[in-house]
């Protein structure tokens, strides 16, 4: 098993993974348009082709990935009313066009920090309520999370063992993760363990001198926690979430396609992601 080192990590991955062997896998970046419903669209995809059935945990109110494959009317109907009816997870559930169950998301999540941002254990609501979800049945995790740090982004951290960051080639995004790096160990305190993370260049175009220079600057300030793999710039990519696609169904012979197959063959063979 893959071991960061640190002397709890053997004691957390020895105690923490869900029943299935599973781990939850949050989406993260403190900036917005990296890549973070694209890597979830199409790792969750990817995991299907391999006939392992992910849950795709939309916590953004954008609601981008529920409109690529299955948006809702309402806030009812989205996980806005976990929050605010107590809706059991199982009951928001839906499928979608392979093999995954999506908890969908509504506009209306951005009243959740406004209303229940101060009530006691928020930020433990989300892993409290998929403890509690599936169990017969468990399915590997994916959250899309909200790129706002608040409720809903601590909650999805919370609520995972994993998080997994993408990071568009250029410098914004690049500050966004510098962010939420400080984040995550701000949080190191609140959790009584360290989060495990990863960093995955996205939108990679090995034709511009600034990606390979903001490459090995991040391969210098994050070594081994940068994923070998990197998901080029891609018309296909950009093109599967417009037709409600995901990469493998709209391009199976893209360099798309090969990037996200070989990011989930990364995650996985590293120890990094148990599924």
């Amino acid at each position: 098993m893959w071991d960061n080192g640190f002397p709890e990590s053997r004691q957390y991955l020895s105690t923490v993974i869900h029943p299935g062997g599973y781990t939850r896998l949050a989406i993260f970046n403190q900036k917005g348009g990296v890549g973070k419903t694209t890597t979830v669209l199409n790792l969750g995809a990817a995991l299907s082709r391999r006939g392992i059935a992910p849950l795709l945990v939309d916590l953004d109110p954008q609601a981008h990935l529920s409109s690529i494959l299955s948006p809702v009317d309402s806030g009812a109907q989205s996980l806005f009313a976990f929050y605010s009816d107590a809706r059991p997870l199982e009951d928001l559930a839906r499928k979608v066009g392979f093999e995954a169950l999506l908890l969908p998301a509504h506009a209306e999540l951005l009243k959740v920090d406004t209303l229940y941002g101060k009530g006691p254990g928020i930020l433990n609501r989300l892993k409290e309520g998929l403890d509690a979800a599936f169990t017969d049945a468990p399915h590997p995790v994916l959250i899309d999370c909200c790129p706002m740090l608040g409720v809903l982004s601590l909650s999805s951290i919370f609520a995972s063992e994993r998080v997994l960051v993408p990071i568009s080639t250029d410098f914004l995004a690049v500050k966004g993760a510098l962010q939420l790096e400080n984040t995550l160990r701000a949080l190191e305190h609140v959790l009584k363990r360290r989060v495990e993370r990863r960093y995955v260049l996205t939108r990679f175009d090995t034709r511009r001198r600034m990606s390979h220079d903001i490459a090995g600057q991040l391969t210098e300030r994050f070594g081994a926690e940068l994923c070998q793999t990197r998901v080029g710039e891609s018309v296909s990519l950009a093109e599967s979430p417009a037709k409600g696609l995901d990469i493998f169904s709209h391009a199976p012979q893209s360099r798309g396609a090969r990037d996200y197959e070989q990011l989930l063959e990364e995650l996985i063979s590293s120890g990094f992601w148990e599924v």
